[in-house]
């Protein structure tokens, strides 16, 4: 007989005779029966410590996180946590009036003689639609929910999840993160979610996701969060995502992720999919970026508006890494600085690469972004640079982007191929919104209307205009002056992305 075995049986004997004095203690007889026959089995197998208690697996030695213990800790469930989150979220109907293209009949007598006005004639418009999610946040009436559900649509409602419906207006977007903020006016106080740090999520966290996928209705759906910080997912021009296993749908777009504790820690924004439904790889944008989001709205902002550096960053790649006696590759490297600006005040120099910002890690250039969105103008942060091998920690004062000197943005109208197309002077504040790096003269086009003669031009948003009909522009005016005189010939000298590009236009 093994010594091993023979502890064993004396620790069995030893529990029995002291078990035997709880057979008078009023307990139920299946539950002591339970816990008798627990410790037993972990005292047969060596886990119990001097206090009778049992340790279940923990990784990293986690003593606070173990398995379900017992039959009434494998009966929990969310429904509670559902019951108080549910309601603070609601549908979003997005409608948006097309015109039919035009009859190719209309006009023509032989057509209208046999088959009437109403086949040849004018085609009514039509309504497309969109469905989404959405999140209140503040009891007075604002909702969160994403630009892409919303779109460019004329009529925006939202349903309750008592069912009511309310009109609502459109009181910021911003494209760059894909989030918007609408306002209803429901008369009464509404039940909207808290906002939790989402700097303090961690991978492995239980999450809920709250949304209405496919128009069923709302539905939650449970899960864990996969990963943190994830870019270059093709969704917007956000680059910092927390990533769920959480399934989400289409019409989950807007909905809420939220924590064990029912707080907002994300906006469910997109998924990875090959047959249109849910993987198990979804998107949501933190918190703390929706947070930033609306203090703006709050503010009165209608469009979101980012910081001033004044520098441009680039990925650090292994080469520059081993070049800069760098142990891995992290980091934004400093590209440009622009002269009077918050970076140059700061003593930041091309090469410099930046390491941290206010104690949280930069990784990349994304969310070197991302922590200064959040953070806002009028913010001082404090970021760690490697600077000629040294690390050096600066102070940098958030600031506006300024506008050109008199900078206009306006609408250009009449008969000219820039007709339905907005541009404005070049600024800092410009460029930005745009995510475009322009060094010169110009005047820049911002935006394009669907079917108008610039969209039929060519024309594209980020275009800078150097010339028209060979005269140099270098303000709005310019532009206005010659598409005002008009004429039957144009040409167009234009910086697309650094390349020149040259149009010639004859009416």
């Amino acid at each position: 007989m093994s010594i091993m075995f023979f502890v064993r049986v004396v620790r069995l004997v030893f529990v029995i005779f002291l078990l035997a004095g709880i057979a008078g203690a009023p307990a139920r007889a299946q539950d002591a029966g339970d816990a008798i026959g627990d410790i037993l089995l972990d005292l047969f197998n060596g886990k119990a410590d001097q206090k009778g208690r049992t340790d279940g697996p923990a990784a990293g030695g986690n003593i606070g996180r173990r398995v379900p213990l017992g039959r009434d800790e494998m009966q929990l469930s969310f429904a509670p946590l559902v019951k108080t989150t549910a309601p603070s979220v609601v549908n979003v109907y997005a409608a948006r009036r097309v015109q039919q293209q035009r009859s190719p009949f209309e006009g023509d007598p032989f057509f209208e003689q046999f088959f009437g006005r109403g086949f040849t004639g004018p085609s009514r418009p039509r309504m497309e639609s969109s469905l989404g999610s959405g999140v209140i946040i503040d009891s007075s009436g604002l909702i969160v929910t994403n630009t892409h559900v919303i779109g460019d649509a004329d009529e925006i409602k939202v349903a309750l999840a008592s069912g009511e419906e309310f009109p609502s207006e459109v009181v910021l977007r911003d494209e760059r993160s894909d989030l918007a903020v609408l306002r209803i006016n429901a008369r009464r106080t509404l039940p909207a979610l808290e906002l939790a740090n989402s700097d303090a999520v961690e991978t492995g966290d239980l999450v809920l996701a709250i949304g209405n996928p496919f128009g069923v209705g709302q539905t939650i759906t449970s899960g864990i969060v996969s990963a943190l910080a994830r870019t270059r997912v093709g969704i917007s021009d956000f680059g910092f995502f927390i990533q769920t296993d959480a399934a989400i749908n289409p019409g989950n777009s807007g909905g809420a992720l939220i924590d064990m504790s029912g707080r907002l820690i994300g906006i469910n924004t997109a998924i990875y999919t090959r047959s249109g439904g849910s993987n198990g790889i979804g998107f949501a944008i933190p918190s703390n970026m929706v947070r930033a989001v609306i203090d703006q709205a709050r503010g009165g902002a209608d469009a979101f508006e980012r910081p001033y550096l004044g520098a441009t960053f680039d990925l650090v790649t292994p080469s520059i890494a081993e070049s800069l006696g760098m142990k891995r590759p992290l980091g934004a490297i400093v590209t440009e600085v622009d002269r009077d600006s918050p970076a140059a005040r700061a003593g930041l120099r091309p090469g410099d690469v930046i390491l941290s910002m206010d104690g949280q890690m930069i990784e990349h250039p994304d969310a070197l972004g991302y922590r200064l969105a959040t953070a806002g103008p009028g913010k001082t942060v404090t970021l760690v640079l490697l600077s000629g091998g040294r690390r050096v920690a600066v102070d940098i004062l958030l600031e506006r982007a300024g506008r050109a000197s008199g900078g206009r943005e306006v609408e250009i109208s009449g008969r000219s191929p820039l007709a339905g197309s907005t541009i404005a002077d070049i600024s800092p504040r410009i460029l930005d919104r745009l995510r475009i790096r322009y060094r010169g003269n110009g005047v820049i086009v911002t935006e394009v209307l669907r079917g108008s003669p610039a969209a039929r031009a060519g024309f594209r948003p980020g275009d800078v205009l150097l010339r028209i009909n060979r005269r140099e522009l270098g303000a709005v005016e310019d532009v206005i002056d010659v598409t005002r005189n008009g004429g039957r010939s144009w040409s167009f000298e234009i910086n697309r992305g650094g390349a020149m590009i040259r149009q010639f236009f004859r009416g």
